[in-house]
């Protein structure tokens, strides 16, 4: 009984995460510009951090988020809610902040064999274990593009490596190994930091 319950309340947080702002929706798809520039209101904010986080400028993340709810008013259409609003933005965002990293030619490299041992170990062991927020998102700006947008995606925006290999057009193993390599990084900026040792570039 208390499992049968368990399972039907499930279902109805499920269902109303993904109908979140369905009236909304339906009224932006309908071409309501007072709908469309609350949804916008509604998601702005956090999105232009998603794009700051990728892009690391402050004016090119503006602009990044600007084309990406262009691109959101023009497809909405083919918005199903199948996933929650915010989840179908995100990733129209995220694409864009990847499309743009593209055309500053970001690289990524795979690791030298001399260090093919290295492994991914998950979420569990972060380089942000006992520290503020804020010491590292600050950390994370100081990180190489390559590094910073894996990490990103796969530690703050909930992508797994096959899924990042795809987006970033790379293989999966170079997804962990850019993970592996940018987690250290951070790691040694957040202690020297520590020590007061670190100085910006």
């Amino acid at each position: 009984m208390r499992g049968n319950l368990a399972l039907e309340t499930y279902k109805i947080v499920k269902l109303d995460y993904v109908n979140t702002h369905r009236d909304l929706v339906e009224k932006c798809k309908r071409g309501d510009r007072q709908s469309q520039f609350e949804l916008y209101r509604l998601y702005s904010k956090s999105m232009y951090n998603v794009c700051l986080r990728m892009v690391k400028d402050e004016f090119e993340a503006e602009d990044v988020l600007q084309n990406a709810f262009l691109d959101v008013f023009t497809k909405l259409n083919t918005f199903k809610f199948e996933s929650a609003i915010g989840a179908w933005i995100k990733r129209i965002v995220i694409n864009n902040c990847i499309n743009a990293l593209k055309k500053r030619r970001l690289q990524f490299s795979e690791l030298e064999d001399k260090h093919g041992n290295i492994q991914d170990d998950g979420h569990q062991d972060t380089a942000a274990e006992g520290l503020s927020v804020e010491a590292v998102k600050r950390a994370l700006f100081e990180l190489p593009d390559g590094y910073r947008v894996v990490f990103s995606l796969y530690m703050l925006e909930g992508y797994d490596h096959q899924e990042i290999g795809e987006v970033l057009g790379i293989s999966e193993a170079t997804s962990k190994s850019q993970y592996s390599r940018a987690k250290q990084r951070l790691k040694d900026i957040l202690t020297q930091q520590r020590l007061g040792l670190y100085k910006r570039s």
